[in-house]
């Protein structure tokens, strides 16, 4: 069996198959990873924007649940992704 089958959908967008290769490449055993937007847009050579909706077709699939995550001083910190099995 695939170890991406859960992408193979025909209804998910090639940026969403994309960017869910790239946070399960970058996930730890319990499928969580928190790579800031600009990271994932840099290494996978696509732009802010498409990752921001990749990562919403992911979520409206049922495939990702992220949290956002704080600093101690209240500021913003990169999102947490947890990868649907």
């Amino acid at each position: 069996m695939s170890f991406f089958r859960n992408i193979y959908r025909e209804e998910l967008p090639s940026r969403a198959k994309i960017v869910y290769m790239y946070l399960k490449d970058r996930s730890n055993a319990e499928g969580e990873c928190w790579p800031a937007i600009k990271t994932i847009a840099k290494d996978t050579s696509l732009s802010k924007s498409t990752v921001k909706r990749a990562i919403a077709d992911l979520i409206h699939c049922g495939l990702l649940k992220k949290e956002s995550r704080y600093r101690e001083n209240g500021s913003n910190s990169s999102n947490q992704y947890f990868l649907k099995k």
